[in-house]
C-alpha cells in the first residue's frame, strides 16, 4: 500500500520535516553522488552503522568487499557517529524516494503536534533506537545499515497514536496496470505496515537472511515512537491536572 496524502491538516510550517527532508536530498546528491558507483558504495560503508564493528566484533584491519574490486578495512576506532548519519544515508533512488516521501506525509503533522524541537529530538530518538534494535539482531554482522526509514517508523507510530481516524489515501496496486484509491484510517495503515515489519522481521530471524532490508530498525524506531509519545501524552496530563507542578 502506498499513501497519497492525508486530510490532515497542519496549523504552523513543518520546519523540522522539511529541513530533514533536505538533508536527505543534500546527502544524495553530495555524498553518495546521486547513486553512482563506487561513491555510493564507499558512503554506504562510511557513514552506514556497521553492527560488528560498533561491538567490537569485528577485528580491525578486516576488509569487508565492498563491490567492484574495492575494500572496506575496519578501523580500529568504530566509527559511533554512524548511528547519526545512517539516518541520512540512502541505497537507491526508490529508497530515498519512498523514505522521504512517507515522512512528508507523516511529518508534518506529527512535528505539528510535538513542537519543532521536540519533534527534532523525537526524530533522532526513533533513529537511535531503530539502530539499538538492529545491532542486538545482528551483533556480528558486516553489512553497513542505512536509510531513514528506523526514524520514520517512529513518525508513524506517533502518527498512530495522534491522529488514529485521519484519513489516508491510499494506492493498491492490485495488478500492474488496474491501481485502487481508496481511502483508509490511518490507524488501519499503520498497524498493517508495522505488522508487515514485525512477520518480515521474524522470517528474517528463522531464515537467517534480513533480505537486504532491516525489518528490525523499522520495529525498533516504531517502539521508540509509542515509547515517546506515550511519555508526553502522561506529562501533558499531569500538567493539565496540576498545572503548579510546572509554573
Amino acid at each position: 500500500m502506498i499513501p497519497i496524502r492525508d486530510d490532515n491538516p497542519t496549523f504552523h510550517p513543518s520546519i523540522v520535516a522539511y529541513a530533514i527532508i533536505g538533508l536527505n536530498v543534500a546527502s544524495w546528491i553530495l555524498l553518495q553522488g546521486f547513486g553512482m558507483y563506487p561513491q555510493l558504495m564507499v558512503s554506504v560503508f562510511k557513514f552506514g552503522v556497521i553492527p560488528g564493528e560498533l561491538l567490537g566484533l569485528v577485528p580491525p584491519g578486516t576488509s569487508i568487499p565492498v563491490g567492484q574490486g574495492m575494500q572496506y578495512v575496519v578501523e580500529a576506532t568504530p566509527n559511533f557517529l554512524s548511528v547519526v548519519t545512517h539516518m541520512f544515508m540512502h541505497g537507491g533512488w526508490l529508497h530515498i524516494i519512498g523514505n522521504m516521501w512517507f515522512l512528508w506525509i507523516f511529518g508534518d503533522n506529527v512535528e505539528d503536534r510535538l513542537g519543532h524541537s521536540r519533534y527534532l529530538g523525537f526524530y533522532l530518538f526513533a533513529g537511535f533506537s531503530a539502530s539499538f534494535l538492529h545491532i542486538l539482531f545482528n551483533a556480528s554482522s558486516r553489512i553497513p545499515v542505512i536509510g531513514a526509514s528506523g526514524a520514520i517508523a517512529g513518525v508513524m507510530a506517533a502518527y498512530l497514536l495522534l491522529f488514529p481516524y485521519a484519513r489516508i489515501l491510499t494506492l493498491i496496486p492490485l495488478f500492474v496496470f488496474i491501481p485502487l484509491f481508496i481511502e483508509i484510517p490511518a490507524y488501519l495503515f499503520i498497524l498493517f505496515w508495522f505488522m508487515t515489519q514485525l512477520l518480515s522481521g521474524t522470517v528474517s530471524l528463522l531464515s537467517l537472511t534480513s533480505g537486504g532490508i532491516a525489518w528490525w530498525a523499522h520495529v525498533g524506531g516504531f517502539l521508540a515512537g509509542i515509547f515517546v509519545v506515550l511519555r508526553v501524552r502522561k506529562r501533558e496530563k499531569k500538567r493539565y491536572v496540576n498545572p503548579s507542578l510546572y509554573s
